[in-house]
């Protein structure tokens, strides 16, 4: 065999490497379409910042607002300070439902605060709200979707993507996933023995969306209460000297008081940074395909989640279900990112 064959053999491998190592790099850094619904809320807001800190994976088409930790108007003021801090005013913020679909209101401002911001001073962001409801902007965004093509992220009850269903139901066509912060099975709930508040805030939205076949995650109590922060962990956010630090570390020291005080746990969770860091990072999390039913009967389980983790129905796997995570994978990748802001 010649020198020359031998050299065009090389080169030929090397470019099949190649090749190889930029076709799994492309794959790592696939970018999501998402739309983020939330109820900000001191954990939403630093959810919120996680997204907006990682344009690379996650293309923020938009955020839509609901009624939940407090009222509409101070949902709608808290997701866009959050925009406002992290630097990206052009993704627009939608206000959408100011009720449940049949229950009565309720808020948790017992916990977040009567502002939904404890820790922190709060003021009127400079950029309004887009105009238009964001369950049109659902409805719209989502019908004219490539197939299969949009992620929404779900941080509060899930009023506004149940009306849009029950609106126009086809517009599962444009949803590639929808990952729910909500529920409880193992952990117990967290606003009655078995209820997580999402859930009873709004369980007959829960409900449609449940029925309506799109592929399903939720990120229950079960995970987001075994990944706690530390006194070392929020010190190494507030060490990062930048806002976004200092406003996460403020919002942290004061929001994980009152969990580790009715929990007894040596830290907090971060309930719904856990949603973002699972879309940037699913390796830090673990679970298992389960059927899920949600109670919507007056009484004591409503709002209850019933996760059949052991098979024993032998009913259709309609949820993937996270029992696990990474804590410290998850503060790890979340200081990086808020490093990255102002």
């Amino acid at each position: 065999m010649s020198r020359f064959t031998l050299y065009l053999q090389q080169l030929l491998r090397s470019l099949m490497l190649l090749s190889v190592l930029s076709a799994t790099a492309a794959q790592a850094i696939e970018r999501r379409d998402l739309i983020i619904d939330t109820d900000p809320g001191a954990d939403d807001v630093v959810a919120l910042l996680l997204a907006l800190a990682s344009p690379e994976e996650l293309n923020v088409l938009a955020i839509t607002t609901v009624a939940g930790n407090v009222r509409l108007d101070k949902t709608s003021r808290n997701a866009r300070l959050a925009r406002e801090w992290a630097g990206r005013e052009e993704v627009p913020v939608y206000a959408g439902a100011p009720k449940p679909l049949v229950r009565t209101p309720i808020y948790a401002e017992n916990i977040h605060g009567q502002e939904g911001l404890p820790g922190i001073a709060v003021h009127e962001p400079v950029v309004g709200l887009a105009s238009g409801n964001a369950v049109d902007y659902l409805i719209q965004t989502l019908t004219k979707a490539p197939p299969h093509s949009i992620t929404l992220a779900l941080l509060g009850p899930e009023t506004n993507l149940a009306l849009a269903l029950v609106q126009a139901p086809e517009i599962t066509q444009g949803i590639k996933e929808v990952v729910v912060m909500g529920g409880a099975h193992f952990n117990g709930g967290n606003i009655t023995p078995v209820a997580e508040f999402n859930m009873f805030a709004d369980p007959h939205a829960a409900q449609v969306v449940l029925a309506s076949g799109v592929k399903l995650t939720y990120v229950p109590l079960d995970v987001t209460h075994k990944i706690l922060t530390s006194e070392l962990r929020i010190k190494q956010i507030e060490a990062l000297n930048n806002q976004a630090g200092k406003l996460v570390g403020d919002i942290l020291n004061e929001y994980v008081k009152a969990d580790m005080v009715q929990y007894g746990l040596p830290g907090g969770p971060v309930h719904d940074a856990s949603v973002i860091a699972y879309l940037l990072k699913p390796e830090l999390f673990s679970g298992r395909q389960v059927n899920l039913t949600i109670d919507t009967r007056e009484g004591v389980t409503f709002g209850q989640t019933v996760a059949d983790w052991y098979d024993t129905l032998k009913h259709d796997k309609n949820v993937f279900w996270v029992e696990n995570g990474d804590a410290q994978g998850f503060f790890d990748l979340l200081t990086s990112r808020l490093s990255r802001l102002k």
